[in-house]
């Protein structure tokens, strides 16, 4: 909480105090699926997330008559080593490589892509841009689809594993 809601809360303070004399600006926040939906992480991060999802649409509707927008990006699971080990941890006995396909294709809907970190970087770039002018209050969610569906292969133990 510290970490996510806090920083969230304090990041708006001091940029709210730089961008609405100046009568523009963009916060951009990264919240989370977890922050959406329920039973996809742990408790204290999935309601971090939800606090900073929250905080981008009260803070939307607070700074936009001064010309400031507030928005926010939730991605999916992305196969990075520190989720990779969080898994293991979860799933002992489940080779890497599974762990790795159950994030690239076994956590989405849509087929024929993977959700990786350049697709969140995009997104970014698309919302702190001038395309996105009169983009505030959103939660843009770059999931595949899975809030949609909320379907997660289950990873099955190897048989060679002791």
């Amino acid at each position: 909480m510290a970490v996510n809601a806090r920083s969230a809360v304090a990041c708006l303070k001091h940029a709210a105090r730089v961008m609405v004399p100046r009568g523009a600006g963009c916060v951009l926040y990264t919240g989370s699926t977890t922050g959406m939906l329920g039973g996809l992480a742990a408790l204290p991060y999935s309601l971090s997330k939800a606090t900073v999802i929250s905080v981008v649409r009260a803070a939307a509707d607070e700074l936009a008559r001064s010309g400031v927008r507030v928005n926010a990006i939730s991605p999916h699971a992305i196969a990075t080593p520190l989720l990779l080990r969080s898994l293991a941890r979860l799933h002992p006995g489940v080779p890497d490589e599974q762990l790795k396909r159950l994030v690239e294709t076994g956590m989405s809907d849509l087929r024929g892509a993977v959700l990786q970190v350049q697709d969140v970087a995009r997104a970014a770039v698309y919302l702190a841009s001038d395309e996105a002018k009169f983009v505030t209050g959103h939660n843009l969610v770059v999931d595949g689809g899975f809030t949609a569906s909320k379907r997660i292969g289950t990873p099955e133990a190897s048989s060679t594993a002791s």
